[in-house]
C-alpha cells in the first residue's frame, strides 16, 4: 500500500456582489485610477455589504468546492478556515461553516498567517490527511479586509478587497513518486522580525479595538520577491523538478509587479502565471484559493497538470505547496 496523498477533488469561490473600482476610490481618497494601475495593477475590488461577514462568504465559496466535488458537508471530517478577520475574537468563526454545511463530527477550527493563510490551512490538512486522521477535508481562504482599513491612507486602501475560495481535498493511495497526484509537497516559513512592516495597529489584548492596517509598502515589496522565489524553488528542488517543468503559477495577488518579479526571478513568462489581481486586488488569505478556481474554472488548469501555489503575509509568513491536478 502506497502513502496517502491529498488530492484536490473540488474548488470553489465567492466574491460580494459590490464592486469598487478606482475611479470611484479617487473620489473618497487622493489617488487615480492611473497611479493605481501603474503601481500594483489593480483596476476593481469586491467589497462586502454592511450586513455581510467573513463567514458568508466562506459559507458560499465552501458550498460551491463541495458541489464541485459532489459531497455535502454530512462527507467532511475537517474544515481549516483562514482568516485575518474572524468574525468574531472567538469561536472559531470555522465552527459558523460547519453548522451552515450540517457537518456535525470531525473538527472545524481557524488558522491565521495572513496573506500565506491558505497555504498554512492547505498543509495543515495535508497533514492530516498523510498522518490518516482524516479523509476529506475542506479548506477555506476568507477575508473581509475592508472591515480594517484607513480609508483615509491612499497607500493601502487601494490595494485589498473582500472574497472567499475553498478547495477539497480527499485521502488516495499514491505512487510514491512525483508523478502522484494531488498535494507533493508543501513548505512554510516565518521571520518575526519583520513584525512590524506588515500589521494591524489594535487588537484584543493591546488596544481592545480592531485597528486599521499599516504597511511599509517598499519593504514589503523588497523581502516578496526574494521569499516567493525562494520558497517556490525550494519546493521544485523537493520533487526534483526544474521551473519549466510547471504548468502553472498560482500567486498570492498582492501586487502584479511582484508577481512579475517573481515570475522574472524564476526565469517563468507571465503565460505560465495566474493573475486576477487586476479584477480582485489583495484579498489576503482568498488571494490564492480565489485564482486557483477561476484557472480551474475556465479550463486553464487541468487533469494531470503541475501546478504552484505561493504566498506571502504579515508577520512576515511565507510558502508554497506543489500539487498536480
Amino acid at each position: 500500500m502506497g502513502a496517502l496523498r491529498s488530492r484536490i477533488v473540488g474548488v470553489g469561490a465567492f466574491l460580494p456582489e459590490r464592486v469598487l473600482t478606482n475611479d470611484e476610490l479617487a473620489r473618497q481618497v487622493d489617488t487615480t485610477d492611473a497611479w493605481i494601475v501603474e503601481r500594483t495593477g489593480i483596476r476593481q475590488r469586491h467589497i462586502v455589504s454592511e450586513s455581510q461577514r467573513t463567514s458568508d462568504l466562506a459559507i458560499g465559496a465552501a458550498e460551491r468546492a463541495l458541489a464541485a466535488a459532489g459531497l455535502s458537508g454530512r462527507d467532511l471530517d475537517l474544515i481549516v478556515l483562514a482568516t485575518a478577520t474572524p468574525d468574531n475574537t472567538f469561536p472559531a468563526t470555522a465552527t459558523r461553516v460547519q453548522a451552515a454545511l450540517g457537518m456535525t463530527r470531525g473538527a472545524a477550527f481557524d488558522v491565521q498567517a495572513v496573506c500565506s493563510g491558505f497555504l498554512y490551512a492547505i498543509s495543515v490538512a495535508d497533514n492530516f490527511i498523510k498522518a490518516g486522521q482524516v479523509r476529506t477535508a475542506l479548506v477555506i481562504g476568507a477575508e473581509t479586509f475592508s472591515r480594517i482599513l484607513d480609508w483615509n491612507d491612499r497607500g493601502t486602501c487601494v490595494l485589498f478587497g473582500d472574497g472567499a475560495g475553498a478547495v477539497v481535498l480527499r485521502a488516495e493511495e499514491g505512487r510514491g513518486d512525483n508523478s502522484d497526484y494531488g498535494i507533493l509537497s508543501t513548505h512554510l516559513h516565518s521571520d518575526g522580525r519583520h513584525y512590524n512592516l506588515l500589521h494591524v495597529d489594535g487588537g484584543p489584548s493591546s488596544t481592545q479595538t480592531v485597528g486599521h492596517l499599516r504597511m511599509e509598502g517598499r519593504e514589503v515589496f523588497r523581502h516578496a520577491v526574494v521569499n516567493l522565489a525562494s520558497v517556490v524553488q525550494e519546493a521544485l528542488d523537493a520533487n526534483g523538478f526544474k521551473p519549466t517543468d510547471l504548468d502553472w503559477i498560482v500567486p498570492h495577488q498582492a501586487n502584479r509587479r511582484i508577481i512579475e518579479g517573481t515570475a522574472r526571478k524564476l526565469g517563468l513568462g507571465l503565460d505560465k502565471v495566474v493573475i486576477s489581481v487586476d479584477r480582485h486586488a489583495n484579498t489576503s488569505a482568498a488571494s490564492v484559493p480565489l485564482a486557483l478556481a477561476e484557472a480551474v474554472g475556465d479550463g486553464r488548469i487541468r487533469p494531470g497538470q503541475l501546478v504552484l501555489l505561493e504566498a506571502m503575509g504579515g508577520g512576515f509568513t511565507w510558502g508554497a505547496a506543489l500539487v498536480r491536478f
